[in-house]
Formats: C-alpha cells, structure tokens, sequence
C-alpha cells in the first residue's frame, strides 16, 4: 500500500487500518489523529466495490476524501513562523496607536510562495529561508497540499451549514514582458490561478487597479473594497500577483447568542479612556473549552461544521488578565512563533459571567518595511534573482516594490465573516486555575484557527470595539 505523502503505508492490513484511522459514532465517522488515514482512500477505492448497502458505499467514499485531506494537512504542518513575526510585529505598533488589527498569515503565505517560484540565486534562498523550506519543490508541494485541502472545503459550507470559504490567486502582467512558459505552469497547477491575464501597465495602469480591485472585491464576497490604494501602480509595473480569501463561520446553534441579550456596557481603552459598546453573551455558556495562564487566559468557540467537510474551524480569544495588558501578551505570543499551532491543553469550565464585545473592521498595510526589518531584503532590491517570472530580456532588472495587505472581520450574535488579501507588485528599476468569567472588556488578541491542521487563517487585536478601520 503506498501513501499519497511519505511513500510508505505503515499498516499492511486494511481492515485494521480503517479501524485505527477512524471510529465510527452516532454522528459519522471520526478521525482518530493517526497516520493511518493517509492509506483509506487507496483502500476505500481498492475494495469499495465489495460493499452492496450503498449508504456504507457513502460513508467510505466520504471517509476515503477526508483522510486524504487531513493526511496531507499533517504532513505540509504550516510553517509561518516568519509570518506570525510580521503579524505580532505590526500588531504592536497599530495597538501602539490605539489601532485596531486584522491579517492573514495564511494569505501572505501562500503570496510569497508564489514570489518564490519566480526568483533564485540568493534571493530565492532568501524567501525559502524565510518560508522554513529547502527547496522550491518542497514550498510548491506544501502549497499544492495547503490549496487542496482548502478547495475540498469550497462550496461545502453553504450547503450544509458548515463555513463558507473562498481561497484564489491571481497575476496580471505587462503584455509586452510576458510570463515564462514554466513559471506560468507552476502557478497554474500548483498555485490554481483562477486568472493569469496579461495588461497594459504601460498606458493603462489606473485602469489595470480598479481591474485588480474589482476582482478582490468580487473574490471576498464585498469585504475587500480597495486592495491597491491610490498611486499604487505606475507605467514601469510589469507584474501583481494576488491571493484572495473569504471566510464566513456561524456558532452551532447551541452556542449561538441571542441579540435580545446583547447589551451595552464599558469597554476599557489602553489609554484609561472608556466607551460603551455592545456586548454578547450566552446565559446558558457552560463547558466550554478554556484555559487561564500566569498572564492571560483563552476561549475558544467553534464554528459550525457542515458534513463531510474535512475543515473544522474556531475561533479564540486571548484575553490579557490586566486591562493594559495587551501589548505585554503579544510579546509571549512573540517570544514562541510556534504556539498558536499547538493544541492549548484547554478543558471544559462552566463560565456564568461571559460577555465579548460585538466588532467589525479592516486594516490594510504595505508590508515592505517590517518585511524589511525582519531580515527579508533581497526581493526588494535589483539583484537579477529576479528572471524566473519571465524570458524578458529585462527580467534581470525586476524587483518587488510593494505588497499590499488588506483584511477584514466581523464578529457578531450568528457568527464570523473575514476577508484577507494580499497583492505583491513588482516593478522594474503556566499554573492553571480556571476562572468562572470572561469579561472581555479590555483589548484583546483573537485568532480564526482550523483545527485539523491548526492553520491560523486570521490573527487581530481589539484595541477599540467602536473602530471600524
């Protein structure tokens, strides 16, 4: 029996295999966190033909595209280490402001992967160091893997109650350049580029970025209104590539907080200042996965799960025990990049006093700078590295100008919506004690995670509830 991701299936006897991959229990079958499952779909097409109920036919069938998945989540095991860095590090300077903060590390991922696949030399071994890779093979396998996985989950949620997902990519680019033949297949087939077209930066740049704002509004339902801000494109623009991602979650109906029990009350600002905001709660908030640490504690709450989607999504929030303790927590979450892709150790608490504040922002940045700062410089200069998006005979002066990300949330009484996208423009020239409250009534972090994989899809602080960019 081969696996799909390592070669090898370590379990020779299928009857055994499906057993010890997955139970099954009144609601369908359940994973059972082993490397098995990377063998069920290879035995569920194997032997399917051997079952005659055809609901059972159904639930293999079902079994074999869900293990398949989850085998591949485990195996790319997201590394973003250098992603969350850029988030922590922006995080602190806009709560500096008394700004509030949304990103995708998932987004900007997957968008530097893509910048890879077009560099080399040093430069690319810049990006792949960054991206925890040794190879552009492997940063295409795992990004092949990461979409994948996300695309079994497209369509899924809005038909079965599940989240609702939308991941794209696309690149516009100088017609008079052009796009190296193999880098136009890589992107195409590894990357899924839903549109590769090329324009007219050289005459029509202003009407390429409403183009290119257009489609990012379209690809995050509406959230994204302006991705590339005025003045963000010029005559000597030869490419933008451009990753895309929507998200809506509702609460299972259990947890779902009624609005007639949203209220107004004080939410306390770093600066000593107070608002009134509304705030949600659910009276009947009990078991609950929770966890206090020295400094901070965290809830978690689950999205709805539609059936037979293999992504299973949360949300958490990590709320600091002093009021001004914000900026003190995001350096802890700093210090351990690898934390927020690990299983907390949370156990259910009854929670009586619950209350979260009701929010809805953006925030948008160009993230040259802190990439910058956090040692990734090489993209940003004319070094020649640069010649794998095109045969141009100036492909050797081309260089990334600016990358632009922009993200949105909503949390309300139903659920979660959030939007993340990403452009990249290159141009030429401790002890636990569970506590029976959570009050966030002070800034906070939050973070939408899959559980599966523990991606972290959107990271933000709540500095001000009342702000809405």
């Amino acid at each position: 029996m081969r696996n799909p991701a390592r070669g090898l299936c370590l379990i020779p006897d299928r009857h055994e295999a499906i057993r010890s991959a997955y139970s099954r229990n009144g609601s369908g079958w359940t994973e059972n966190n082993s490397v098995d499952v990377y063998c069920i779909r290879h035995i569920a097409q194997n032997f399917m033909r051997q079952f005659k109920n055809a609901a059972l036919k159904k639930d293999i069938a079902n079994m074999g595209t869900k293990a398949l998945a989850i085998g591949e989540m485990h195996n790319a095991s997201f590394k973003t280490n250098f992603c969350l860095q850029l988030a922590y590090k922006t995080m602190l300077k806009q709560v500096g402001n008394g700004s509030n903060f949304v990103y995708s590390p998932l987004s900007l991922h997957i968008i530097m992967s893509l910048l890879a696949v077009g560099t080399k030399g040093k430069t690319l071994q810049q990006l792949l160091s960054v991206l925890g890779s040794e190879s552009i093979h492997e940063v295409n396998s795992l990004s092949s893997q990461i979409i994948s996985y996300i695309q079994l989950a497209e369509g899924n949620g809005s038909h079965s109650g599940g989240p609702i997902l939308s991941f794209i990519n696309g690149a516009w680019v100088e017609q008079s350049f052009g796009l190296k033949k193999s880098f136009e297949e890589v992107v195409k087939q590894v990357y899924r580029l839903s549109q590769v077209k090329e324009v007219d930066f050289k005459n029509k740049f202003f009407e390429v970025r409403e183009e290119v704002n257009a489609w990012a509004d379209n690809a995050t339902n509406g959230l994204i209104k302006e991705l590339l801000p005025a003045n963000s494109l010029s005559s000597l623009t030869r490419l933008i590539l451009v990753n895309a991602m929507y998200f809506k979650g509702t609460w299972p109906l259990d947890q779902r907080f009624d609005a007639s029990n949203t209220k107004t009350k004080t939410f306390n600002l770093l600066n000593g200042q107070k608002v009134k905001v509304p705030f949600m709660t659910n009276f009947e908030f009990v078991n609950y996965n929770f966890k206090s640490f020295e400094t901070f504690k965290i809830l978690q709450i689950p999205y709805q799960s539609g059936d037979n989607n293999p992504l299973t999504f949360s949300m958490y929030f990590f709320l600091p025990h002093e009021k001004e303790g914000l900026p003190y927590l995001i350096h802890i979450l700093n210090s351990n990049t690898e934390f927020l892709n690990q299983n907390f150790g949370l156990h259910k608490v009854n929670i009586p006093n619950f209350w979260i504040p009701r929010f809805k922002f953006s925030f948008d940045f160009e993230a040259k700078e802190d990439m910058e700062n956090l040692g990734l410089t090489l993209p940003f200069k004319i070094s020649g590295d640069l010649t794998e998006f095109s045969d141009s005979p100036l492909s050797s002066e081309l260089y990334v100008s600016k990358i632009f990300h922009k993200a949105c949330i909503e949390v309300n009484e139903e659920g979660t919506e959030a939007s993340a996208s990403t452009a990249v423009i290159i141009s030429q020239q401790r002890a636990m004690m569970p506590i029976p409250s959570f009050v966030a009534d002070h800034p906070f972090v939050f973070m939408i995670r899959e559980e599966t994989s523990m991606a972290v899809f959107f990271i933000g602080a709540v500095v001000n509830p009342l702000l809405v960019s």
